[in-house]
Formats: C-alpha cells, sequence, structure tokens
C-alpha cells in the first residue's frame, strides 16, 4: 500500500481528535466525579450544622431547667407530689370530702329526661322557672298581643318553619337525579 502524505495527515488528524475525543470524556467523569463528592460534602455540612443546632437548643433547654430548679427551690418551694399524695380511687377521693355545714346550698342535682307521670300526654318535662316558681307546661301558649298578629311577616314565617321543622326533617325525599 502506498500512503499519501495527504492520506497520513489525515490519518493524524482522525487519530488526534479520537485522543483529544477520549481525553475530553475522561476529564468530563472526572468533573461529574468532583461534582458528586462535593455535593455528598454540601449534604454533610447541613446534616452537621442541624445536629450543632439541636445540640445548642438541647443545651440551652436543660440549662434553662436547671435555672427554673433553682429559682422554684429559691422562690416557691414546689416539689414533685410523692407515692403518698396520689388517691387511690373514688372511694378515698370521698372520703376526704366533708359533710355540709349548717346554712350551705343544697348540691347541685342534675336534670333527667324521664317523662312526667301525670298522664298528660305532652312531651313537655316539668321544668320550673327559677324567677316564677312556675312549670314550663303552665306557662301560656303565645305572648303576643291580638292585635300585633300580621305586623312582621318575617318573624311568623320564621315561627312556621321551626314549627314545621320536625316533620321536614322525619320526611325521606327521593332524589330526582335517580330517575334521570
Amino acid at each position: 500500500m502506498n500512503f499519501t502524505s495527504d492520506r497520513v495527515r489525515s490519518i493524524g488528524w482522525i487519530s488526534v481528535l479520537v485522543i483529544c475525543g477520549a481525553v475530553s470524556i475522561g476529564l468530563t467523569l472526572r468533573v461529574n466525579a468532583v461534582k458528586s463528592q462535593v455535593h455528598d460534602t454540601e449534604k454533610r455540612m447541613v446534616w452537621v450544622k442541624q445536629d450543632i443546632d439541636f445540640l445548642e437548643t438541647e443545651f440551652q433547654t436543660r440549662s434553662n431547667q436547671q435555672a427554673l430548679k433553682q429559682l422554684n427551690d429559691l422562690e416557691f418551694g414546689y416539689k414533685a407530689p410523692i407515692a403518698g399524695q396520689y388517691i387511690e380511687g373514688e372511694r378515698q377521693l370521698a372520703a376526704l370530702g366533708t359533710a355540709a355545714g349548717p346554712g350551705a346550698p343544697q348540691p347541685i342535682r342534675y336534670a333527667n329526661a324521664e317523662k312526667p307521670e301525670d298522664g298528660d300526654g305532652s312531651s313537655l318535662l316539668a321544668m320550673v322557672s327559677p324567677v316564677t316558681g312556675a312549670t314550663a307546661a303552665a306557662l301560656p301558649e303565645s305572648t303576643e298581643k291580638p292585635g300585633s298578629k300580621g305586623r312582621d311577616p318575617e318573624r311568623e314565617a320564621i315561627a312556621r318553619d321551626a314549627a314545621a321543622i320536625g316533620k321536614r326533617l322525619a320526611r325521606i325525599e327521593v332524589a330526582e337525579a335517580a330517575q334521570q
């Protein structure tokens, strides 16, 4: 084979380009490896900073607890409860109570939802007004004046709606969308 000088030069240039391409690929890989190491180092630095912040906070908290304990011992004298100060149950709690003295108010009684036995058929419980002493069933139904009817139609509409709310809540209406 007879190589001419032009052919040798073109083979030389191609080999130089291939070598330069290989070196540039090698350098790119090395740069990316160094970037990865830098990124890992930055992540470790952030972790160490967070750890330092956590330790500083814990140190300040513990020093504040010690300062609070010293202040408590000096100023207030509070102490943690000991085992003998705890109550074992309801009976021991009840034993701590004292009998009512003379002139003491009656204990509070809780209302119950039982219907009265007087057979009047009303579902209204026998509630007593603390001011008048009258039961709620004995109060008059309406306190309106005879001439005030029709003065406030909005109030009458609200009263009608309130009276019919039990019927509306008890009724189940089927949605029309299911039929379509």
